[in-house]
């Protein structure tokens, strides 16, 4: 299966680069970037040569390299962009970027559906993340009181996380109550209390030394129950993302989160 990685400079570009090229039945075929254009991948990832050369030009990039699938991994500000190029090519796409709002996973569906493509839109592809969303939405059937703190790494750009809101809907979707206690707060300083989302308040840090860690707490009368994950590593998003770079080919139209692929 041919492969393009979009955000190839990144973080997580380079160790998705790395998982495809250790896998024996994926090819690294292209890979963009606005940085270190013209350079080998090999200049990223500490290996022999590979022939295949970073460009900042998606849709050339694509019509040269003719991938069966792009994973993207950039940044808010061009998901939107590089997904609609990529679909309009005919390509299915899997995406790990966050920023990716309502209106435009229905922008994307709508794409899909025109084109005949497919196309993943993932907060988090670490599977213990996703079996944590998964629990939660399981617990919020028994809380009618919950909370979610997520930690990311500082250089994060956008809060609150895909995952957070990913699960603050999933809860929404089971929960009994609105997920808050009928109290009027005072906040001393504003924002203080968190965002609320779909009734789930969320807080967010962003600290050097994270990488991805959620906790989702409920509370009941004389209990409490802490859901929590922890990536303490970016090698724990690449099983996902090279199952839904197989499975993406059985996709038709929009599926958001990486749990769909795993049923």
């Amino acid at each position: 299966m041919r492969v393009l990685v979009s955000g190839a400079s990144g973080r997580m570009g380079r160790e998705v680069m790395q998982g495809i090229m250790d896998a024996g039945d994926l090819t690294l075929v292209g890979a963009t970037d606005i940085k270190n254009v013209g350079e080998d991948v090999s200049f990223l990832l500490g290996r022999e040569k590979t022939g295949v050369k970073i460009n900042d030009n998606l849709d050339s990039t694509l019509k040269n390299s003719k991938p069966d699938v792009v994973v993207d991994f950039t940044t808010p500000e061009v998901v939107m962009e590089n997904a609609r190029t990529v679909l309009l090519n005919g390509i299915n796409a899997v995406i790990g970027t966050t920023g990716i709002d309502e209106q435009c996973l229905d922008e994307l569906k709508t794409i899909c559906d025109l084109h005949g493509v497919g196309a993943l839109v993932a907060p988090n592809f670490a599977l213990g993340a996703v079996l944590m969303m998964r629990f939660a939405q399981q617990a919020a059937k028994y809380f009618e009181h919950v909370e979610i703190v997520e930690l990311h790494h500082d250089q994060k750009v956008d809060a609150p996380s895909g995952t957070s809101i990913k699960t603050a809907e999933k809860i929404a979707q089971e929960a009994p109550g609105d997920g808050q206690k009928k109290v009027e707060f005072k906040e001393v300083i504003a924002g203080v209390r968190g965002g609320n989302y779909k009734g789930v308040k969320i807080h967010s840090v962003r600290l050097p030394g994270l990488i991805a860690h959620q906790e989702v707490i409920f509370g009941g009368p004389g209990q409490i129950l802490t859901i929590r994950h922890d990536s303490t590593s970016r090698e724990s998003f690449i099983p996902g993302v090279l199952l839904a770079i197989r499975k993406i080919k059985e996709v038709k139209g929009l599926v958001y989160g990486l749990e769909n692929l795993l049923e």
